[in-house]
């Protein structure tokens, strides 16, 4: 599993460009912190809701994920709803936690919450999530060059 989540950290330009720094607790079980940054924002004081959506992803995803990579697999959001709670400040650090609650042949459900410093929930997801094996995408590539 660490192989593999470290190839997914370092091919993961979006987590790298957004400052996500993530934590697996146990397999199936993490958490992400993120920094809100003007880059972040869709007015001058509030992040813009799709950087919450795209944070809740990687929270859900990544959950999903490290359940089935010590099996060499990876995975891919199918979908996902999100609900907004609370608006999020510049400056607010966000902490994601995320879990899994099902977990089938192929198809993964997680759930997860994002809360500010305050430790105020801003926004709650669930999704479903595709597992496949790793040969299917171009990370495999990458591990052959690695």
């Amino acid at each position: 599993m660490e192989k593999l989540l470290k190839i997914y950290a370092k091919v993961n330009q979006f987590g790298k460009e957004n400052g996500l720094l993530l934590t697996v607790l146990k397999p199936g079980n993490i958490t992400y912190e993120m920094e809100v940054l003007p880059k972040h924002l869709a007015t001058q004081t509030t992040i813009h809701g799709g950087m919450i959506a795209a944070m809740m992803d990687g929270v859900i995803g990544v959950a999903a994920l490290s359940l089935v990579a010590p099996e060499g697999k990876l995975v891919s959001t199918v979908e996902f709803k999100i609900n907004y709670y609370r608006p999020v400040y510049l400056g607010d650090v966000l902490k994601g936690e995320g879990r899994v609650d099902f977990r089938g042949n192929r198809l993964i459900a997680s759930s997860g919450e994002i809360y500010n410093q305050h430790g105020e929930m801003v926004a709650k997801a669930m999704g479903t999530f595709n597992a496949y094996p790793f040969e299917k995408n171009d990370i495999a590539n990458f591990c052959e060059n690695e």
